[in-house]
């Protein structure tokens, strides 16, 4: 399993996605507000994801 770097664009819990702000030894905080209709989905802002429950949509380079 490949782990995610900060600034690397992850997709989790049926299609949604953000960016990674932090790597944490067992999870990622992501920030969702990259999402185009975040403001429709009553979302916080940052959540947190475990490594084993996202896959890496675009790494930061």
């Amino acid at each position: 399993m490949k782990i995610a770097e900060t600034g690397d664009i992850i997709e989790f819990k049926n299609g949604l996605q953000g960016r990674v702000q932090k790597v944490n030894t067992n999870s990622v905080i992501v920030d969702v507000t990259i999402m185009d209709n975040f403001r429709d989905l009553d979302l916080e802002p940052l959540t947190v994801v475990n490594h084993k429950n996202y896959t890496i949509i675009t790494q930061h380079t």
